[in-house]
């Protein structure tokens, strides 16, 4: 039995351990210098505004495409980034879990046989022979050892390693809404591509049709063999564009495969259909500047990252205390194997340790300055990270907006382009005009409308962009499935 003078020195290390102050500086929450409204534009005649409501976490249901949530659920289960993130979180918590046990006290179990035999000229034998004569020993018992956590450094290791596990937990996130966000990117070229391959394919047929034409009004002697090159030159030249768009639809379908960590060619089947560009809702909510730090992962990471630099000081200051460490056995011991049961084999040892660091050649200093002056990086780093977090979010929306104008725009230089086509074939059929202005207004057609396509996928990649700047999405996102063993997650 452990004697009562034993039980009150751990009773009053345990009450020092758990109520003693611990080194080094208390972590405070930085704050985000943000504004409180977001900056008013002109908005023109947009027709999708953002709005200070709150933000929408599946954002990309607000494109009204089911293939596009169908897609970026895929990857988000299967994406091998998403997975990668996620181990990196369990090795994290695993790292964890070992540095809190080393605020608990470790016991280990014993027992042995030594046979022995000490020399003549030595120690003699316990039994009083000479010391040429062996003699069994035999042991068992437990052996316990703690070190006494009384100026808080495993205390602030616990912390440090709790800080870089929520550091982790938030890197992938970030991941998460990287893959969604870039998923829809891949999703939306995809369709703007294949748009503008259909437009490309008319407008071939419409100059395959004028060179027809041409050649026929040549053979009835009204035009000219220059008009029937002019028709010709202009229908290859339409041609040769359409390999380069076939080939950018093949590679953004192996884009998003990957990003599904399919082979190439799996998505081909379900993608190959065009379907119209995603286009945003009337009402873009974007919710409050101060709520961007609890929304980015990358803001919230950074913070992670200052709370695990300043506990670190306060590891480095504790290796300048005194460490005490408790230590312990109980066991048997007898010379016989059946005299270890005997009353007579009980023995026990206990006592304090106590190790003070005196010269250490100024290694203690250097780790503290290197300690704080990393606490002062980690500090930088999250405000430059706050910083380019608002220039992205009001960058993003200038970019949603500006892009929205160049589309109205385009849309009408679209529709006149046609209306200059029209009259320039029925002049040109009347006799009234040259065959160069119905190939001028045929490349003014192409010109508008491919740059119209265009900038209607550039809306919603805009779209797209803004939400991911204001850090929305990750918040759904669901445990990826992992096939190895996360046995090590506390």
């Amino acid at each position: 039995m452990i004697p009562l003078s034993l039980s009150r020195l751990l009773a009053i290390a345990v009450a020092l351990t758990l109520s003693g102050c611990a080194v080094g500086p208390d972590f405070q929450a930085p704050q985000a210098q943000l504004p409180a409204q977001w900056r008013d534009r002109d908005t023109g005649h947009a027709p999708s505004l953002p709005v200070d409501q709150e933000i929408n976490i599946a954002w990309w249901e607000s494109f009204g495409d089911p293939l596009l949530s169908t897609l970026i659920a895929e990857a988000t289960d299967a994406n091998l980034d998403v997975q990668i993130a996620h181990q990196h979180l369990l090795q994290s918590r695993a790292a964890l879990g070992i540095v809190e046990a080393n605020a608990l006290p470790s016991v280990d179990a014993r027992a042995g046989y030594t046979l022995s035999q000490n020399s003549q000229a030595g120690l003699a034998d316990p039994s009083g022979r000479n010391g040429k004569s062996s003699f069994n020993l035999w042991q068992a018992g437990v052996d316990a050892s703690w070190e006494l956590d009384l100026w808080g450094r495993v205390r602030r290791e616990v912390e440090q390693s709790g800080a870089l596990s929520q550091a982790a937990q938030e890197a992938q996130h970030g991941v998460v809404l990287s893959i969604r966000a870039e998923t829809a990117r891949n999703y939306i070229l995809l369709r703007g591509t294949q748009n503008q391959l259909a437009v490309l394919r008319l407008t071939l047929d419409n100059a395959n049709h004028n060179l027809e034409l041409t050649r026929m009004r040549r053979r009835e002697g009204v035009a000219t063999e220059l008009d029937v090159s002019q028709a010709d030159a202009q229908a290859a030249a339409i041609e040769a564009a359409v390999p380069p768009l076939a080939l950018r639809v093949d590679q953004l379908m192996n884009a998003l495969a990957m990003l599904l960590e399919q082979p190439p060619h799996a998505l081909h089947e379900r993608l190959s259909a065009i379907g119209p560009i995603p286009g945003g809702p009337v009402r873009v909510p974007v919710g409050l500047p101060s709520e961007l730090a609890q929304r980015r992962p990358d803001i919230r990471q950074a913070e992670a990252r200052l709370h695990a630099a300043v506990a670190g000081i306060g590891v480095a200051e504790g290796d300048f205390y005194p460490r005490i460490t408790l230590s312990g056995n109980l066991g048997l011991q007898a010379l016989q194997l059946n005299n270890l049961d005997s009353d007579r084999a009980g023995m026990f040892g206990v006592g304090p340790a106590l190790r003070i660091p005196l010269f250490e050649g100024g290694r203690l200093r250097g780790r503290l300055r290197l300690r704080k002056s990393q606490a002062q990086e980690a500090a930088l780093i999250f405000q430059k990270t706050v910083l380019r977090a608002w220039h992205e979010v009001d960058n993003a929306m200038t970019a949603y907006q500006a892009q929205q104008t160049a589309s109205a725009s385009l849309q009408r230089a679209s529709d006149s382009a046609r209306r200059a086509l029209r009259n320039a074939q029925r002049q040109y059929a009347a006799g009234a005009s040259d065959f160069v202005n119905v190939l001028s207004a045929q490349n003014a057609v192409l010109a508008s409308d491919q740059a119209r396509v265009s900038t209607q996928a550039a809306v919603s990649l805009a779209l797209v962009d803004l939400y991911r700047s204001l850090g929305g999405g990750w918040q759904s996102a669901s445990r990826p499935a992992v096939t190895s063993d996360t046995s090590a997650s506390p």
